[in-house]
């Protein structure tokens, strides 16, 4: 018999589930194949003007205990910094308008500025009030996001300010994600509290108490810092360069094709997307189907580098997102002011972001074609520069994953169709984000373990 398990997939999902599995103390006998020749997936960086910048997540939601609780594990909670800047902009026609302080969700946690705040009409501001008087909605189904937000706090409020901010991490159209699987709390606060105005008042009060710290961590040098880590510490468990190509059943459990030779495996667990899932399973299975139901749009990540003396001009905050179709990017990050670094010097360095449901056609755009986009409309909002010092483009194909109204059962039926032996989890069912990769990763351990120790057994 050859690997008791096998874990395809070296992005942080597989590198934790390896890592789990190995502490429950059972068979050393575990395998991460990674198709690329390093592990990681989106955390990595790419080098811009001699600097090392974000090309996917630059960090991970601190809220979400799972992924700094693995790496006080590993060594390194000491070290996680918060952003030094904070504070997110809207783009609108007339410039860059800031978000009320204590925001939760993009919705303000201070009643005034439901009445004051200029990124809405007279008219949008008073339907966004009417969230107070409402009544809850009946019934507990799943509805999408764009549903509960127009339904509480009005269109206008939606699409100029609340999508952009909410979908735009997702790369989604509000109207089509689900909220039970994006943002469960606003469904809660709707319930709980019979409205998300006071929903965020609540997290804004709990804010200023000091309740739940920093929303966002990293560890210095980027969150890569944790899939090398961790690749570090499962050595020669972690194959790179091997590319499963199909799991087929066999007498020792199963099998799993590379372009390298065969895996013999008492189990194998599924980590890469959805597509790529559903192309390794025999095509007789149900997971199939259900698989391919979920969509996946392309992004990509277009970093600036602009010459020194730029750093100062950039206004106070973090960034910016921009409503769906207003530019040729959904979102910016200000990266100097965000994450200042002393090798960034005087230097503004930002990210835009480009790319999502329905706006992928602005991705047929050759780099440079993006670069020259992305830089006329920052120097249109900011004292920049026409042309930045350096630049590249990260391009992530059918990357972000698109949780659809009903997304969550649709997971359910996944899993109960899968036969044993076979587990499926990551980015494309149980969360986008670092944190809930990580919690995935780790309950997926405790459930391959469980199911190992049983055959074992029997």
């Amino acid at each position: 018999m050859g690997d008791r398990i096998v874990i395809v997939g070296g992005g942080v999902t597989g590198l934790t589930t390896a890592y789990r599995l190995l502490q429950h103390g059972g068979s050393s006998q575990v395998s991460v194949l990674e198709a690329a020749t390093t592990t990681g997936g989106k955390l990595r960086s790419a080098e811009v003007g001699g600097l090392r910048l974000p090309a996917g997540p630059d960090s991970f939601l601190a809220r979400k205990p799972w992924a700094v609780e693995l790496c006080r594990e590993l060594g390194i909670g000491d070290e996680l910094i918060a952003p030094r800047a904070s504070g997110a902009y809207l783009w609108t026609p007339s410039g860059l308008m800031p978000y009320p302080t204590g925001t939760a969700f993009g919705i303000p946690g201070d009643l005034g500025d439901v009445f004051r705040w200029p990124g809405l009409s007279r008219r949008g501001r008073r339907r966004a009030f009417g969230d107070l008087l409402k009544p809850k909605r009946r019934g507990g189904g799943d509805e999408s996001l764009g549903a509960l937000l127009r339904r509480r706090l009005g269109d206008e409020a939606t699409e100029r300010a609340i999508a952009p901010l909410l979908a735009g991490l997702y790369a989604g159209d509000a109207d089509q994600l689900s909220v039970r699987a994006t943002f469960p709390e606003l469904a809660a606060w709707e319930a709980g509290q019979g409205s998300l105005l006071r929903g965020a008042q609540a997290a804004s009060r709990n804010g200023r108490r000091g309740v739940g710290g920093p929303m966002f961590l990293r560890p210095p040098g980027g969150v890569e810092r944790l899939t090398n880590l961790l690749a570090d510490r499962l050595g020669e468990h972690v194959r790179t360069g091997v590319r499963a190509t199909a799991v087929e059943g066999s007498e020792a459990g199963w099998r799993v094709r590379t372009d390298t030779g065969v895996v013999e495996a008492g189990a194998v667990v599924l980590t890469v997307d959805a597509g790529a899932i559903a192309g390794l399973l025999p095509r007789s299975s149900s997971a199939v189907t259900e698989l391919a139901g979920i969509p996946s749009v392309s992004t990509a990540a277009v970093l600036l580098v602009y010459p020194e003396g730029t750093g100062p001009g950039l206004p106070d905050g973090s960034g910016f997102v921009v409503p769906r179709g207003a530019a040729p990017m959904t979102a910016c990050t200000w990266l100097s002011s965000k994450w200042p670094d002393p090798a960034y010097g005087s230097r503004a360095v930002v990210r835009c972001f480009v790319g999502a449901s329905g706006e992928e056609d602005v991705l047929d755009a050759d780099d440079q074609e993006l670069i020259d986009a992305c830089a006329r409309h920052l120097t249109a909002l900011l004292p920049l520069p026409d042309v930045p010092a350096a630049a590249a483009v990260v391009r992530w194909p059918s990357a972000m994953p698109q949780y659809l109204v009903g997304h969550l059962e649709r997971v359910e039926r996944i899993r109960a169709s899968l036969p044993p032996g076979i587990f499926v989890t990551g980015q494309s069912l149980d969360g986008v984000g670092i944190a809930d990769c990580v919690r995935a990763a780790g309950e997926t351990a405790e459930t391959v373990a469980a199911y190992v120790d049983k055959e074992v057994h029997t």
